[in-house]
Formats: structure tokens, C-alpha cells, sequence
């Protein structure tokens, strides 16, 4: 059979089983066994075990957990429930202060957990209800969380990253830093986008009254220390150890993974029931990545041992575009395998084909792999498969339609379109940063 022909079987295999609902750790696995057996023979089970022993030993994956479990933990200790108390004191008075706020919680929240669903959830439990009852337009309070949400797989420490780094063979401490910048402009694009449609039209995100912002210095001063500088000194020192070379990624999950329980106990939720739900968690989400992992170690030996990846770099690199157009091409690629594949697959199958592709077109790595989980965040809002508005809708209330999450989202991705441009036409807003504090 030749390599043509095995790509486009593998492919096919592979999208039926996902789309007929099979768990896409074991269509990976199964598509491997298949192929590998009938056109390798008994010869591949010794390499998928030396790969799976490979994958064992990594030492970075080892900060998944870590960081999962920090992430729990600070949702767990009421964190974002007192940092969204403060803003609405502090930002509320400002037309689209509550959206804003919701905004800037979610930056926060995502740099505490690394992950979409928790601080999505959690988020939208407490800002949707005061919104709605605020008068708030509901496309763009459902839009402002759905997009705030996004933000916890970009803004570092975050389990894409670290995942994302051995995949590709990149330094995660250079990808934590090449992340931030980008994440923080998605950020103030959001806020910017936000204050400016409700500057133009007061009535999408209307102010709150005078008598529920009115509090005293004093008080200001309180809600600060307890609500915003405790959770934002253990983010700094988690990212600071990393950015100046004090900790590895690892030894840096395990410091925040137990200053999270400092902040719980603070704030009087520390008990067994968490800790055991913590665990639970952690132990649950951690076990879904690394059985697509497996699975995925095994699709890509399968599939570079049959000269797979020597098809597809030909066909992308035959393109008649030239270096930007095959760029163009590759994130046109991942936008449409966002709208049916969850952003773990696609980092999986997707990112080990195409980062040699890059790299033969001289891109910078760094710049690219953030070029690419920027891009990512888009699979999060772009239906039929968008988990961010799955993860919305089941905490709506009725008078809430999936049509008005889906309007209220459109904006929000045109916004990370945009972000994409910005960093192709000034790759500086990505490599700056990597390229002055980690050599």
C-alpha cells in the first residue's frame, strides 16, 4: 500500500470513529492496532512499547497533575467568588462593568487553574445571574464569559502548554512566556470591545446603582488583601520561578499545588471533602490526557514509520502560496479540525505533522506553537462542537437560548482572528519575551 494511500485510510479511520461518538483515545489506539499490525506486523508492538515507556518518563508531563490539582484547589477556596465581589464593587459603576469584570476574573482565573471548564463554570454560576438581572444584553454576557473562559488554555501555567511543549519538543518555560503577552492582549481586547459597545449603547451593559457601590476606603483596602493580592502572589511566584530561572516547570506545579491549600485553608475551605474531590478530580482529568496520549504516541508511530508525515509535509510545502500562504493554510486547517475535534485531539494528531513543516519553512518555533494554541481558542466557540458554549448552556437559565450564546460569541472570535494577525504582522508580541529571560 503506498504512504498516499495509508494517509488518506488513517484519516478516514480515524474522523469515522470520532464522529461516531467513540472516545478518541481509543480510536487513536484502535486505528494504530489496525494498521500497524496488518501492514507492519508483530515488529510495531515492540515500538509501542518503547514509546510508551518514553512517554512514562517524561518528566514535564509530571506537571499536570500538579497543576490540575492547584487549579482545583483554587476554585475549591472560593477565590473567584471574592475576586468577582471585588470588581463588581470596584468596576460596576462603569457602563459594561459587570462584562468587564467577568473579563478580568477570568484572566485571573486562568492563570490559577489551566483549564476551560472550571473557571468557565464557576465564572458563569456567579457573573450570568447578576448580568441578567442587571438588564445586561444576554448574547454578550453569555459571549464575555464563554470568551473569558477560552483564556485558561492560553494564559500560562496552562495544561496546553505543558503539553503542548514535548509534543513539539519545546522548551515549556519558553512557551509560558511566549503565551503571556498574546494572552493578556486577548484580554484587553476583550475589556476593549466590551466598554466600547456599551459606551455606544448603554442599554447592552447597563451601570449598577450608585447605593450597591458605595463602600469606604477602608473596606477597599480589605477586599484587596483578601480577595486579589493573595491568589495574584501565587500565580507570580509560580510563573516568576519559572520566567527567572529559580524552578523548573515541575518544581513550580508543586509549589503552587501546595500554596493552593495555604489559600484554602485561609479562607476556612479546607476539609476532607475537598481534598478528597480535589484529588478526584485531578486524578480524572489527568487520566483522560494521558490516555490520549497513549493513544496518540501509538497513532504517530504507526504513521511516521509508514512515512506519513513525509506526505503530508510534501503536500503542504507543494503548495503554489509560498511560506505565508502554506501559513494561512495550516491555521485555516486547525480552525475547521477546531469545529469538530476537541483542542487534546488536535494536539495530538496535529501539531506533530505540522511543526516540521514550520520548521522547513524557517519559522521560529516558539512563535509558531503560540501562533498555534492562540488559534486553538477558536475551537472553543465555533460550533457544531464548541465546548465552551456546551459548558455555558448547562448553567443557563431557560430564558437563555444556544442561539443567544452563538450571537454572542461571533464577536469574541473575530477578536482572536484578529489577535492572530497582530502576532503574524509583529512577531515580536510573541518572542519578546523568551528571548530575553530564558536563553
Amino acid at each position: 500500500m503506498s504512504p498516499e494511500l495509508t494517509v488518506f485510510l488513517m484519516f478516514v479511520s480515524l474522523l469515522a470513529g470520532i464522529f461516531l461518538g467513540f472516545p478518541t483515545a481509543f480510536v487513536l489506539g484502535g486505528v494504530s492496532v489496525l494498521f500497524g499490525g496488518s501492514l507492519m506486523g508483530a515488529d510495531i508492538y515492540g515500538l509501542f512499547i518503547a514509546r510508551l515507556f518514553g512517554l512514562m518518563k517524561n518528566y514535564t508531563l509530571l506537571a499536570v497533575p500538579l497543576f490540575l490539582f492547584m487549579g482545583v484547589f483554587m476554585e475549591k477556596s472560593g477565590m473567584a467568588e471574592r475576586l468577582f465581589n471585588a470588581m463588581h464593587l470596584l468596576w460596576g459603576r462603569m457602563r459594561g462593568g459587570l462584562g468587564i469584570s467577568t473579563i478580568a476574573i477570568s484572566a485571573v482565573f486562568a492563570a490559577a487553574t489551566g483549564v476551560v471548564g472550571a473557571s468557565e463554570i464557576t465564572i458563569g454560576l456567579m457573573a450570568l445571574p447578576i448580568m441578567l438581572e442587571k438588564k445586561y444584553n444576554k448574547s454578550m454576557a453569555c459571549g464575555s464569559i464563554c470568551a473569558g473562559g477560552t483564556l485558561g488554555i492560553l494564559i500560562p501555567p496552562s495544561v496546553m502548554i505543558i503539553v503542548y511543549g514535548p509534543i513539539a519538543n519545546i522548551s515549556v518555560g519558553k512557551l509560558f512566556l511566549g503565551t503571556l503577552v498574546p494572552g493578556l492582549l486577548l484580554t484587553l481586547l476583550y475589556m476593549l470591545y466590551i466598554g466600547i459597545r456599551c459606551y455606544l449603547n448603554p442599554q447592552d451593559g447597563p451601570p449598577i446603582p450608585l447605593a450597591e457601590s458605595q463602600v469606604t476606603l477602608k473596606e477597599k483596602m480589605m477586599i484587596m488583601l483578601t480577595s486579589v493580592i493573595p491568589p495574584g502572589l501565587i500565580i507570580f511566584s509560580v510563573l516568576g520561578s519559572i520566567f527567572f530561572g529559580i524552578a523548573a516547570v515541575t518544581e513550580a506545579a508543586a509549589v503552587g499545588a501546595f500554596a493552593s491549600i495555604l489559600l484554602a485553608a485561609g479562607y476556612g475551605r479546607l476539609n476532607m471533602g475537598v481534598i478528597r474531590e480535589a484529588c478526584t478530580q485531578t486524578m480524572s482529568i489527568t487520566c483522560m490526557i494521558m490516555m490520549i496520549a497513549i493513544g496518540a504516541t501509538f497513532f504517530s508511530t504507526v504513521f511516521v514509520t509508514l512515512g506519513g508525515d513525509e506526505v503530508i509535509t510534501r503536500l503542504f510545502l507543494n503548495l503554489p502560496m509560498g511560506k505565508w500562504g502554506i501559513l494561512a493554510a495550516i491555521m485555516l486547517l486547525l480552525v475547521l479540525c477546531g469545529m469538530f475535534i476537541d483542542w487534546m485531539g488536535i494536539l495530538f494528531i496535529i501539531v506533530p505533522l505540522i511543526t516540521p513543516i514550520a520548521a522547513e519553512l524557517g519559522f521560529d518555533p516558539i512563535w509558531f506553537a503560540v501562533l498555534v494554541m492562540v488559534n486553538l481558542q477558536i475551537s472553543f466557540l465555533t460550533p457544531p462542537f464548541a465546548y465552551s458554549i456546551f459548558y455555558l448552556k448547562g448553567i443557563t437559565p431557560p430564558e437563555v437560548q444556544t442561539t443567544d450564546i452563538y450571537r454572542g460569541v461571533m464577536p469574541f472570535v473575530g477578536l482572536q482572528v484578529l489577535t492572530i494577525f497582530l502576532c503574524v504582522l509583529i512577531p515580536e508580541i510573541i518572542t519578546w519575551l523568551p528571548s530575553h529571560f530564558i536563553n
